[in-house]
C-alpha cells in the first residue's frame, strides 16, 4: 500500500465511532513575516468510502510536498466537492498584531479556532439527546452523547484548546482529513502572501512567502521592516546581534 492510499486508510480507522472526522493543520508558524493561516477539513465515512476519495487519495499529502501547480488543482476539487456537500472546509488566520499579542503559539490555537467556528462552533460539538423523566433506568444509566466529530490536529495536543481533540504527530503525512487542511491552509496563506508582494514591492513575498530565506533576510536589511513584519521574530536579526545563517530553522517555504 502506498504512503497516499494509508492517509485514507488512516482516516477510515479513526472515524470509527463517530459522525466525522475534522482535519485541522497550519500554514506560516515559521514565517518572518505576514499571518498563520489555518485549515479545517471536514469528511465523513461516505466521503472516505467515495469513489473520489479511492481514486484522488493518491494525489494528496502534506502540502509542502506538492508543487503549487498540484494544490491550486486540489483546492478546486475542494471547492466542487465543498459545493456538492460532501466535505466542509474552512479557514482563519491570525494576524501579525495578533501574533505579537499572544505570541505564535498562542495566535496559531486563534487561527485553528477560527477554522473550526466555521464548521463547528464549540457548543455545538456535541449532539447530546439526554433522557428525560419517561427513560427507562437502564437507559439513564447508559446515556452517552453522540460526538458529532473527532477532531485530529497535527502535532501535539493543544492546551487550552476549546475543542475536544487528538494531536496527531506529523499528522499531515499520516492522515487524508489532516493533509486536506494543510492544502487548505498553504492555498490560502500563499495567496494572501502574495498580495502583500504587491503591496510591499521588493520583499519577495510572493516567492519566500514571508519565511526566513537569504533573498527575504537580505531585503529586511536593506529595506527594513515592514507592518507585517512579526517583530519579535525580526529583533535580534536587525539588531546586528545573530548572524542571518542561524534564523534557516525559520525557512519552510
Amino acid at each position: 500500500m502506498s504512503k497516499r492510499r494509508q492517509l485514507r486508510g488512516f482516516d477510515l480507522k479513526q472515524i470509527e465511532g463517530v459522525a466525522s472526522l475534522i482535519g485541522v493543520d497550519e500554514a506560516g508558524r515559521g514565517a518572518l513575516a505576514g499571518p498563520v493561516v489555518a485549515g479545517a477539513v471536514l469528511v465523513t465515512r461516505d466521503f472516505l468510502e467515495s469513489r473520489w476519495a479511492e481514486i484522488n487519495a493518491r494525489r494528496i499529502n502534506d502540502s509542502k510536498q506538492l508543487t503549487a501547480a498540484e494544490r491550486d488543482s486540489l483546492w478546486l476539487d475542494f471547492e466542487a466537492l465543498a459545493a456538492e456537500g460532501k466535505i466542509h472546509a474552512h479557514f482563519g488566520s491570525a494576524d501579525v498584531g495578533e501574533i505579537a499579542q499572544f505570541n505564535i503559539l498562542g495566535a496559531t490555537k486563534l487561527a485553528m479556532r477560527r477554522a473550526l467556528e466555521g464548521i463547528y462552533p464549540p457548543s455545538a460539538f456535541e449532539r447530546r439527546t439526554e433522557p428525560d423523566l419517561f427513560s427507562a433506568p437502564e437507559e439513564i444509566a447508559g446515556f452517552k452523547p453522540t460526538v458529532l466529530a473527532r477532531v485530529l490536529v497535527d502535532g501535539l495536543p493543544l492546551r487550552n484548546f476549546p475543542y475536544p481533540h487528538t494531536g496527531i504527530v506529523s499528522g499531515d503525512a499520516r492522515s487524508l482529513c489532516i493533509a486536506m487542511a494543510s492544502i487548505i491552509a498553504k492555498v490560502t496563506r500563499d495567496r494572501q502572501m502574495e498580495e502583500l508582494d504587491r503591496t510591499f514591492p521588493g520583499y519577495g513575498f510572493g516567492a519566500h512567502k514571508g519565511y526566513g530565506t537569504e533573498e527575504h533576510r537580505e531585503a529586511v536589511l536593506r529595506l527594513g521592516r515592514t507592518a507585517q513584519h512579526r517583530e519579535m521574530f525580526l529583533r535580534k536579526l536587525l539588531a546586528g546581534r545573530v548572524d542571518p545563517t542561524q534564523l534557516d530553522f525559520l525557512s519552510d517555504p
